[in-house]
């Protein structure tokens, strides 16, 4: 299993003219833009999905959306929004549309990371690149993003709870320590991301996931990010209902 890293929060790299370090320089906005492919798995969500990939766009050139059978005009939304939009038929779940993902990214040249991104607009892009300067920086193949490494993030009792069960439940199957186990925001580096194969739907692919690529052997991280648990997110019950969720495929897999 890799060595457990210190949870210590990423600065940006900066550059000034002569290559050397220099805290006083702007940091590029696109500074990840042409190595980096975001991959956002989608399923009805016509009313936020375009303004997420329009915020992306500001920084990265490739966004891919997984359609898992959407029954709204996620699909249109996405596409006018910049982004490329691979469909499955059918909703076959979260697990398979990243892998989906990772399949597609694999093939494209100059690909060197991944950042899995929800399409429901609970993720900071700020986040996301603090996390792939990190990755850069210090050679780390995995980065896994945290909710619970600083105190920026209220879940909520209930789903805290729930969340830190899962973080127990899968720390237990995996021999990793992470404190958070169910957070789509990650970074990975196509190398290990090529390593893998998600085989579980739903939920369950998240305990799957860390398993898999912390079988690769590669060295990993921990970032703290800030989750924005907004009124649309609420409206639609995630906040009980994917803690039922998580708490039913921990049980049943």
């Amino acid at each position: 299993m890799p060595e457990r890293r210190s949870h210590v929060r990423a600065q940006p790299i900066l550059f000034c003219k002569n290559g050397l370090m220099d805290s006083s320089a702007q940091v590029d906005p696109r500074r990840h833009s042409r190595d980096t492919w975001i991959v956002i798995p989608l399923y009805n969500e016509e009313s936020v999905i375009g303004r997420v990939v329009a915020e992306l766009r500001e920084h990265f050139d490739h966004i891919v959306c997984i359609d898992d059978g959407s029954t709204d005009d996620s699909v249109a939304e996405a596409e006018a929004a910049g982004a490329r939009v691979l469909r499955h038929p059918v909703n076959l779940g979260q697990g398979a549309a990243l892998q989906t993902g990772f399949d597609y990214v694999g093939t494209q040249p100059g690909a060197g990371y991944i950042v899995t991104f929800d399409a429901d607009g609970q993720h900071r892009i700020e986040d996301a690149m603090l996390m792939l300067d990190l990755a850069k920086r210090d050679d780390v193949a995995i980065v896994f993003g945290s909710r619970f490494l600083d105190d920026r993030t209220n879940p909520g009792w209930v789903k805290h709870v729930v969340l830190k069960t899962a973080v127990w439940v899968t720390n237990l199957t995996t021999g990793l320590q992470l404190t958070d186990a169910h957070n789509g925001l990650r970074v990975i580096r196509t190398d290990a991301a090529a390593r893998i194969t998600l085989e579980q739907d739903r939920m369950a692919h998240a305990t799957e996931i860390v398993l898999k690529l912390g079988r690769t052997g590669l060295p990993w991280r921990e970032f703290p990010v800030e989750l924005l648990y907004t009124d649309y997110s609420k409206s639609k019950g995630q906040s009980v209902l994917n803690s039922v969720n998580i708490l039913v495929d921990l049980l049943v897999r």
